[in-house]
């Protein structure tokens, strides 16, 4: 890859940690029953949809995959947001007594996670909300931390850490750019 682009997981790694993750939610939650996944908008909608085929492959059921823009509620814009795209919600479902998994991509200050709870408890009130993320890679500033995580990645806050997708969105590899 050389100009300082490393693979940290490649496509094989990435299907198994997303199935890894997939096993773990199934065991911490004791199957789907009352199950959903909400992924944030872009990266962990594909995230969440890539979990529900490979929770219905194990369980052989179907797990309801709803979407959340957090646009609207995040603090680090707060005045500018008149200006932003805002990209659709979609939570086709009841939240009232659901087990939620909150599903992105990357886990980085914490701040895109507080905003999608704000988002998802203006939908409803699930019973609990679990975070899955493929790639942790620290810098908190919000006391947030993920119950499911596919890779910990340090990283300094200069570098980038980008999940690419096919052309089907599914995740085929994550690249850390120095």
């Amino acid at each position: 890859m050389g100009d300082g682009t490393t693979v940290i997981l490649d496509e094989n790694g990435t299907k198994r940690a997303l199935t890894r993750i997939a096993h773990e939610i199934l065991e911490r939650n004791k199957g789907v029953s009352d199950l959903v996944l909400v992924g944030i908008r872009t990266g962990g909608v594909h995230i969440a949809r890539d979990l529900a085929r490979r929770l219905e492959e194990i369980e052989g059921e179907p797990v309801a995959v709803g979407e959340v823009d957090i646009t609207l509620y995040r603090d680090d814009i707060k005045g500018h947001a008149s200006h932003l795209p805002v990209g659709k919600t979609d939570i086709p479902f009841t939240l009232e007594g659901k087990r939620v998994i909150l599903v992105d991509d990357v886990l980085y200050t914490g701040r895109t996670i507080r905003a999608a709870m704000d988002a998802l408890m203006d939908h409803g009130r699930p019973t609990i909300i679990q975070l899955a993320v493929l790639i942790d890679r620290g810098h908190r500033e919000l006391p947030i931390r993920a119950d499911f995580v596919g890779r910990n990645v340090p990283t300094s806050q200069k570098e980038i850490i980008q999940v690419q997708f096919n052309d089907e969105n599914r995740p085929v590899d994550v690249l850390l750019q120095k």
